[in-house]
């Protein structure tokens, strides 16, 4: 099975938190609570989170200073952040929110349904590029212990193994490809679905070459 994704919900006040738990409890992955920014900052020193929702209006660092600090760390700068508000001050305000690095902003109350979909979208991208992480490190594992092999048949060994991998993360690849048609359909700023799906394909294709030139 694999290891559930966590999802950092962020906001000053208790009963929000209860409520963002009781809605993406049936996605089944591990919910985080930050009670404020500086918490949410804490951390993010030492876990790795899918997404991240994020309250604007909290006493200290307002949602838009923490996404400030979480955009300039290396570690955490390309976590998707969800902004939450209660105010909505039109059009200004929401372009402040997607220029502090958010990829969506919705105003409270808000649909359910809706924050679950756009939240079950990021975490099952995670997921998949989890598995991508997998794979490359296997695929390289694999080469090391090929070169240090002293059988004459490696290199036939190496070409079915290195094939065998790679079909598997040219599924992913695909996955992620319908995970970002996924994301469009339910309204989700799918630039950087899109980026993650430029840079995969680019990185298979140069590979995919590698194998058959070696084959």
């Amino acid at each position: 099975m694999a290891d559930r994704a966590k999802i950092l919900l962020v906001d000053d006040r208790p009963e929000n938190l209860t409520a963002l738990e009781a809605v993406l409890g049936a996605l089944d992955q591990t919910l985080v609570r930050a009670g404020s920014g500086e918490e949410a900052l804490k951390a993010l020193l030492t876990d790795e989170f899918a997404v991240i929702l994020l309250d604007v209006q909290m006493p200290g660092l307002d949602g838009f200073e923490t996404a400030a600090h979480i955009k300039r760390r290396e570690r955490t700068k390309d976590i998707p952040i969800i902004f939450l508000t209660a105010v909505s001050n039109g059009p200004h305000h929401t372009f402040r929110g997607y220029a502090a690095g958010a990829v969506d902003y919705l105003s409270k109350p808000f649909d359910p349904w809706i924050l679950r979909a756009k939240v079950s979208v990021f975490v099952e991208l995670h997921r998949k590029n989890q598995l991508l992480k997998e794979q490359a490190a296997l695929l390289a594992h694999r080469l090391v212990d090929a070169s240090e092999a002293p059988e004459a048949d490696n290199g036939s060994q190496l070409v079915a193994e290195l094939s065998a991998r790679l079909a598997a993360v040219e599924e992913h690849a695909r996955t992620l490809e319908k995970l970002a048609g996924d994301a469009e359909r339910e309204s989700v700023p799918r630039e950087e679905l899109a980026t993650t799906v430029d840079v995969l394909s680019t990185r298979l294709s140069r590979l995919r070459s590698a194998i058959d030139a070696l084959a």
